[in-house]
């Protein structure tokens, strides 16, 4: 695994940072835009993976970012449930609701798989490193 130096090199940032970017963008357009507590919620939640992430890396200690790992999958798990929502709707077409859920199954994938590692790795995080 690369060297992390920051929280913007963690690859489940980046792609969660390019799907909140998406949901903004479909959001505001169309009957979605006028779906307050909808267009609300998922921007709330797609931002939340990101945000997770990066409140969990800045707490120094490996259990701590797990914890906010997980946090982060949840939010993620609450786009795509939103997703849904916005398809039945109508507020997006079936190919945009593809292509974002992709997105979202991938970034899953890339939360669990991080949690996994920081579970198996031997450094418990920077906060620990003296003593």
């Amino acid at each position: 695994m690369a060297t992390i130096k920051r929280f913007e090199d963690i690859e489940a940032w980046q792609l969660a940072r390019v799907l909140c970017k998406e949901i903004w963008t479909i959001a505001r357009n169309g009957s979605f835009s006028k779906d307050w507590g909808l267009k609300d919620q998922i921007n709330r939640s797609s931002g939340s993976v990101m945000d997770n992430i990066a409140e969990g890396y800045r707490r120094r200690g490996t259990k701590e970012f797990i914890h906010f790992l997980s946090i982060s999958s949840g939010s993620n798990d609450e786009v795509r449930s939103q997703l849904c929502r916005a398809l039945d709707r109508g507020h997006i077409d079936q190919v945009t609701f593809d292509r974002l859920t992709q997105m979202s199954i991938k970034n899953g994938w890339k939360i669990h798989n991080f949690i996994t590692y920081l579970k198996d790795c031997e450094i418990r995080g920077q906060k620990f490193k003296f003593n």
